[in-house]
């Protein structure tokens, strides 16, 4: 049991590390673009939803992973 835990937990920092990893691309992106001061910050506001559930994504990841240390 406590190895599904860790494993899983993994899975899901993983997921949210590529999510952290998609959010730096987009607005990479959009800085490349030469874009306006307000359309920037749309482009950002936009991605910020994302970074948010990646970061939240990772952490509960991180979190089940040391429980599955504990119990394991």
């Amino acid at each position: 049991m406590a190895e599904l835990l860790v494993w899983g937990g993994a899975i899901l920092s993983v997921a949210g590390l590529v999510g952290l990893v998609l959010c730096i691309l987009k607005v990479t992106r959009a800085r490349r673009a030469n874009l306006g001061d307000e359309a920037l910050r749309e482009a950002v506001r936009k991605v910020v939803p994302l970074n948010m559930a990646a970061l939240f994504l990772s952490m509960i990841g991180l979190m089940i992973v040391i429980v599955g240390i504990f119990l394991g």
